[in-house]
């Protein structure tokens, strides 16, 4: 007849499982907690139907539950409770010493911890011990116990006592203090009622109780759940019934990666497809990647990666993470500078950089920028702080600058009357000097390389640093596809060691490719399904070794793998000129005067301020109408109603000869608006006279 299964609430259930027991297999019977219900805890969904079947996997300890007896009123403590709390003797007697120390809140080994007192005079090998005697708790001795009797004088000796000795014995109480943390981790004291070391005549006993974070697998669930021990559920042990029955237990790829290597090769299946990398990858194998899938987990480990890229120049700019075993042949093409800094920057991650100048530039002494002509070739030297000339002899600023050696060909054409010989001896002959670039300067170089051996990208890696400028020579025969040999220039800008898993298909064993753990947010579970091939006989892998990915990606990959550069240099600041401008003295009242923006002053204006500034000004009006207001002309009447009169229209204007306009530059503003003066001037001389 089978056993009648043992039902206990989850709190009791966890509370006195042996952790070195897990796993666990629980069955619900009773409970119903939805999401979003009360016992949500920080974000954990919490779904416990009756009949559901919990594999708990592991506990991690939360807080501790305390029941007050007095009141019947429950809350919680942290763990880190700094109170004390002391053991509340029990009223009960005990039988035998064996018994007692049986429920000891704590081993008989801790010395001091419990003492007791017998109700009957005690007599072990001719000593007696009086009724009501305290005997202090040593140690346990081979089925006896080692007690310590204090006399009423002072006097202590020590007995053994057999565990088999019956009597009447009684607990005392002990003002030793246990933390919280010391009740929750031992069974015994879990089982004792409690009082505060600094209550002493308020407050009733405690029950302490662990809470705990239980971390369980559900069948049929494809993720880990997370909920306290303290839901109100019954729950019983099904263990052994269920030993067979398969749990799904999803795992990341950066778990996967924590594997042992033993573990693969395996089948796994993909249990939630990746989240937002659908901006990062553009290959052939990620759309593959769907829930549901069958791979095959080859290996794991740490693959160096290099993030290349095609020119900015290109419509549309290709970017590609290409492994470290990619077998395709590459040549170094030249490197082209559009500064100075670009070119330091340059030189401090190649030895020996040599460049060509590309664009003349004038010299500018005071800015510190010497003379460059198409063809000068430079060899980068070291870098260091030079001064400017300043103009005028003035302060002196310092400013970064590159150092270089500087090769020139020798002009021939200057020489006309030398004779032959000389210039048969003057050809292909150049002069070496050294001159200082400043940092912010903008100059056109290209880089030189005599170099044109093919390397491998391992080869390529170790002997230069990025970025480097490459042209794909022969293509990597292992590959059914490679983009890279088509493209005429591929600059390879940074270099990763990213942890990588080697995965295929389950229907392609064969065709292999990476997935990036750090770029890849999906999980997978293992699944008990054969290895496609016969044991022992895998298949010859082809590895993509080039993955073409996203602009997302691209710039996401340098954030974490490239240094914040600093920004190039700024240009000195100009030195202002200590001589103070002449002031220009105000136009008199009644002139014209126009402002130094012409863009919002009439042709004729402008035309006039042209002309002005050929030649010297009129000379200035007479003194006595500089002060004098012009004449008002009296307002012609209004026309009253039967007036006869009527203005003769035939009457010609007479002529006025126009005189010169004055025209000044304006100094106190920047409009073009006319003065009151020159409006009643204006109008004065448009009137018609009759």
């Amino acid at each position: 007849m089978d056993e009648p299964e043992v039902v206990l609430s989850l709190q009791e259930f966890i509370s006195s499982l042996d952790h070195a027991s897990l796993p666990r297999i629980l069955r619900v019977c009773s409970g119903v907690y939805f999401q979003g219900s009360v016992y949500e805890l920080s974000g954990s969904e919490v779904c416990l139907c009756t009949g559901d079947l919990v594999k708990v996997i592991g506990l991690k300890l939360l807080s501790a539950s305390c029941v007050d007896i007095a009141t019947n009123s429950t809350y919680e403590l942290p763990i880190d409770h700094e109170g004390l709390f002391k053991v509340v003797a029990d009223d009960m007697p005990y039988s035998s010493l064996e018994e007692m120390v049986g429920l000891l809140p704590v081993g008989v080994d801790a010395v001091g911890s419990f003492s007791f007192i017998s109700r009957s005079e005690l007599t072990i090998n001719n000593f007696t011990v009086a009724p009501g005697q305290e005997l202090t708790l040593l140690s346990s001795e081979q089925g006896c116990v080692r007690c310590k009797v204090t006399g009423s004088e002072g006097s202590k000796a020590e007995i053994l006592i057999p565990l088999k000795h019956l009597g009447s014995f009684y607990e005392c109480q002990s003002e030793h203090g246990y933390s919280l943390r010391e009740i929750l981790s031992s069974t015994r004291l879990q089982s004792r009622r409690f009082r505060c070391v600094k209550a002493k005549a308020c407050g009733g006993p405690l029950v302490f109780s662990p809470v705990y974070q239980i971390e369980a697998i559900m069948h049929m669930r494809k993720n880990i759940v997370n909920f306290p021990s303290s839901l109100e559920v019954d729950v019983t042990d099904v263990t052994e019934e269920c030993q067979n029955l398969e749990f799904v237990k999803p795992l990341t790829l950066a778990e996967v990666s924590g594997q042992p290597p033993d573990a693969f090769p395996t089948v796994a299946e993909v249990l939630e497809a990746p989240e937002g990398s659908q901006h990062f990858f553009s290959c052939d194998w990620h759309p593959q990647l769907q829930k549901g899938c069958r791979l095959v987990l080859h290996s794991h480990g740490d693959t160096r990666m290099v993030l290349a890229s095609t020119p900015k120049g290109r419509k549309t700019r290709q970017y590609f993470l290409i492994s470290g075993g990619y077998g395709g042949r590459i040549r170094r093409k030249a490197r082209e500078f559009s500064s100075v800094y670009e070119l330091f920057v340059a030189s401090t991650r190649t030895s020996r950089l040599q460049v060509s100048v590309t664009r003349n530039y004038e010299a500018m002494e005071e800015e510190g920028l010497p003379e460059l002509s198409v063809g000068d070739q430079l060899e980068v030297l070291k870098c260091e702080d030079v001064e400017l000339p300043g103009k005028g002899g003035g302060n002196k600023q310092r400013v970064g600058a590159l150092v270089c050696k500087r090769t020139v060909e020798e002009d021939d054409d200057d020489d006309d009357d030398d004779d032959d010989e000389g210039d048969e001896e003057r050809e292909g002959k150049s002069r070496e000097d050294t001159i200082c670039l400043p940092m912010y300067m903008d100059a056109q170089f290209v880089e030189i390389i005599s170099d044109k051996k093919k390397y491998s990208l391992a080869e390529l890696g170790k002997d230069s640093l990025m970025p480097l400028d490459v042209k794909v020579a022969a293509r990597d025969t292992d590959l059914e596809k490679d983009p890279l040999p088509g493209l005429p220039v591929l600059r390879l800008e940074e270099v990763s060691v990213e942890p990588t898993i080697r995965v295929s298909l389950l229907k392609k064993p064969e065709w292999c490719f990476e997935l990036p753990t750090r770029w890849l947010h999906m999980s997978v579970s293992f699944t008990s399904e054969a290895l496609p091939w016969p044991k022992g006989q895998p298949p010859k892998l082809r590895q993509e070794t080039v993955t073409e990915v996203k602009e997302h990606f691209y710039y996401e990959f340098r954030k974490l793998t490239n240094v914040q550069a600093t920004p190039p240099p700024r240009p000195p600041k100009k030195q202002m000129s200590t001589v103070k401008p002449k002031r220009l003295a105000k136009s008199a009242p009644g002139k014209s005067t126009v402002t130094a923006n012409s863009r919002s002053l009439p042709d004729s204006f402008c035309q006039l301020s042209t002309c002005s500034e050929k030649r010297s000004p009129p000379p200035p009006p007479p003194t006595s109408t500089e002060d004098e207001a012009p004449p008002v002309i009296p307002r012609k009447p209004s026309t009253q109603r039967g007036s006869i009169s009527v203005p003769n229209t035939y009457v010609k204007r007479p002529q006025k000869k126009k005189k010169a306009k004055v025209v000044t530059e304006a100094t106190d503003s920047d409009h073009d608006y006319e003065s009151v003066e020159d409006i009643v001037r204006i109008a004065q001389e448009n009137i018609i006279h009759y």
